[in-house]
């Protein structure tokens, strides 16, 4: 892959790589990265119906989702893992990256010094998938939440 994606091919072809390199990868139907405490967890950006896919897949990629519904904890490492894989992206101007812009900003206030606060990144592989967790049922809240904001949801 290159340094920096600066066309819509490049960026296409940097997700089929990505994709690629996840034996058996299906996209989700919808994920997003968010901070979780005790019993729930809110997500600055969600994304479904295949919007946003390459962040997708690089959230997969450093979470090792493969093709189901699940729920990942992520370390601060992987999320910094996660903005390096995807920042190349934003020198193509023909895509928003509200997801990269949200991987910051959480990166950036991740508060480290709360104790019950982590990461999490939650995937729905089929709408229909019976939720897993508490985690899982807040993000699909949410999810139904901001499918009002187009702003806030990759649609």
């Amino acid at each position: 892959m290159s340094a920096q994606w600066k066309t819509r091919a490049e960026v296409l072809h940097a997700k089929s790589e990505l994709e690629a390199a996840i034996g058996g990868w299906k996209a989700p139907f919808a994920y997003g990265l968010g901070v979780a405490r005790t019993s729930t967890a809110t997500f600055p950006v969600v994304n479904c119906g295949g919007a946003h896919a390459l962040p997708g897949v690089v959230l997969a990629t450093v979470c090792g989702r493969v093709d189901q519904t699940g729920v990942y904890p992520l370390s601060l490492e992987q999320l910094d893992q996660a903005i390096e894989i995807l920042s190349p992206a934003e020198a193509c101007t023909d895509f928003n990256h509200p997801n990269l812009e949200a991987w910051r900003s959480l990166r950036s206030h991740f508060r480290l010094d709360e104790p019950d606060a982590h990461l999490v990144a939650v995937f729905v592989a089929r709408e229909s998938d019976p939720v897993l967790d508490q985690y899982d049922a807040a993000f699909r809240a949410h999810l139904a939440d901001v499918s009002l904001h187009s702003d806030r949801v990759g649609h």
